[in-house]
């Protein structure tokens, strides 16, 4: 049967270099069906994996993300799905609370990627109260998808915290669900040598699930935000919390391999284009 596209309401940044953001947010989305209203939060000319530069642009977009809500709700639309991830100032994630406030309806999924660091360290555009308003964001999620570090950021705790056990994620997932309101799906778990993958816990059921592959020798810029959009594609697909995690590490893992294949350089991001149609329908 046919049926319209769910509408997606994707609020990250956009940058001119490196496959991130809304590079990936757009064509993954698009690919599995959804129609996407890019709400660019900043303008970045390469992605922070590059060299730092005194060339770098960074443009904060919080005076263009309120002018389009403005107009939006002028519009009188309507989002199925409301997906955050990076932001570019303290200021601009109390506009997108306003913003979830204004366009999330009865059956909204809002999806949050807290976006604020890895590897135990925060991004270099990031403050510390920015980690704090984004804490504050993603309280108001359905989904959030953070990494070990952003993890660990949420919960108030050290990264040398982090727990490695399945009992110890455990703990992580429920107290990252805050007690069953969100579901969570916490990336960059190691549950064997050299595989990777995700722990879940699904609000609807209080299960909780592991999906992993296997590790590719190398870390690439860009992957949360390719795992989150195939994740979000899958929910809105109608598939369960445990299926779009294991479709989202099985992608990744695949765009990953494919990358070393073909030589490219790590900076550019997984080449993910040629793979899209493994997406479609599915």
């Amino acid at each position: 049967m046919m049926k319209q596209a769910p509408h997606v309401a994707a609020v990250h940044d956009l940058s001119g270099m490196g496959r991130c953001s809304l590079g990936i947010v757009l064509p993954v989305l698009s690919a599995m069906g959804c129609w996407c209203s890019p709400l660019p939060t900043a303008y970045l000319s390469a992605s922070t994996i590059f060299p730092p530069s005194d060339k770098f642009v960074f443009r904060d977009l919080t005076g263009e993300m309120e002018g389009s809500a403005a107009h939006w709700k002028e519009l009188g639309v309507g989002f199925d799905a409301i997906y955050s991830g990076f932001v570019g100032s303290a200021e601009q994630i109390g506009v997108l609370g306003d913003f979830l406030r204004e366009f999330r309806g009865e059956k909204t999924l809002v999806l949050v990627d807290p976006v604020m660091g890895d590897w135990g360290k925060r991004y270099r555009t990031y403050t510390a109260l920015m980690c704090e308003k984004m804490c504050e964001l993603a309280a108001l999620a359905d989904v959030i998808t953070p990494n070990l570090t952003e993890a660990a950021i949420l919960l108030g705790e050290d990264y040398s915290a982090v727990p490695t056990t399945q009992a110890g994620l455990r703990g992580w997932l429920e107290r990252l669900s805050l007690d069953g309101r969100r579901s969570v799906i916490l990336t960059g778990i190691h549950p064997a040598v050299d595989a990777v993958g995700a722990a879940c816990l699904d609000r609807e059921t209080g299960e909780v699930s592991y999906a992993a592959a296997h590790e590719e020798p190398a870390q690439f810029p860009g992957t949360g935000d390719l795992f989150a959009s195939v994740a979000l594609g899958a929910l809105l697909a109608g598939k369960s919390l445990e299926k779009a995690a294991a479709l989202a590490v099985a992608f990744v893992q695949r765009c990953a391999q494919r990358t070393l294949e073909l030589g490219t350089p790590i900076q550019e991001g997984v080449q993910f284009e040629g793979l899209l149609g493994e997406l479609a329908g599915g």
